[in-house]
């Protein structure tokens, strides 16, 4: 835990990611991503220079039944308000819509539908639970299937909804993720999505897997990659006074 808390802390000084005074919304899938980035920030509240508040907000999608009550007392226990919404996302896509390739409208309604949720709760920033491998798997998605060199930033300010988006454990390597989610024995909700474990982050995922066995440090250097504000600026960090 004190490297995922670490990876955290050096995520939150390079970007600015918490502030004094926050309410952070910490997207709550039930999957292991998120709820190992509700229980760390739940700990980092501690020694934080900044003071600020955090409520677990979770989607259903509609699709069957989502036992929520092992996140529930999780939230208890670590004294975080937790508000569940339900919703109809996986219906449409699946049912209404029957998407052939569902990932990206899902993932666009369901952002739509948790910053809507998390403005009507008051919070001015929204966490969620990617991690190290999330961003060079999707670096490597939008070069292979878009043909642009593109990942997901730190933080993100969203001007129309006035709401800032942030992941304070892009530095945490999935393999720690496992383990200390596994060490904590989180409640983790099974995924109800039909297309869950066939999508093209799986085979980015695979693909990834594959590059390190023949370049074992292929993950660090496309993390500094990342960082190399000087070559290609996708991680830019604030200039700091």
């Amino acid at each position: 835990m004190k490297k995922v808390l670490g990876c955290i802390r050096k995520a939150c000084e390079d970007f600015d990611l918490i502030e004094e005074g926050d309410r952070i919304g910490v997207g709550v899938s039930g999957g292991k991503d998120s709820l190992l980035l509700l229980y760390a920030l739940a700990l980092y509240r501690k020694f934080s220079k900044a003071h600020f508040s955090l409520v677990g907000l979770t989607l259903t999608m509609g699709l069957s039944p989502m036992d929520t009550s092992g996140i529930r007392a999780l939230c208890d226990r670590l004294e975080v308000e937790y508000i569940v919404r339900e919703t109809q996302i996986g219906k449409v896509i699946f049912e209404e819509r029957r998407e052939k390739n569902p990932c990206s409208l899902c993932a666009k309604m369901r952002r739509g539908a948790l910053n809507e949720l998390a403005k009507e709760v008051g919070c001015n920033k929204v966490a969620l639970g990617h991690h190290r491998d999330d961003a060079l798997e999707t670096l490597l998605l939008c070069l292979l299937h878009e043909g642009r060199i593109h990942t997901f930033h730190p933080k993100s300010y969203l001007s129309r909804m006035d709401l800032t988006v942030i992941r304070p454990m892009v530095y945490v390597p999935e393999k720690h993720v496992i383990h200390v989610a596994r060490e904590l024995n989180l409640p983790i909700v099974a995924s109800s999505c039909p297309a869950n474990g066939n999508t093209q982050r799986e085979e980015m995922k695979a693909l990834l897997d594959r590059l390190c066995k023949t370049y074992p440090n292929a993950r660090e250097l496309m993390l500094s990659a990342l960082q190399n504000e000087d070559q290609y600026g996708l991680w830019n960090r604030p200039h700091k006074p």
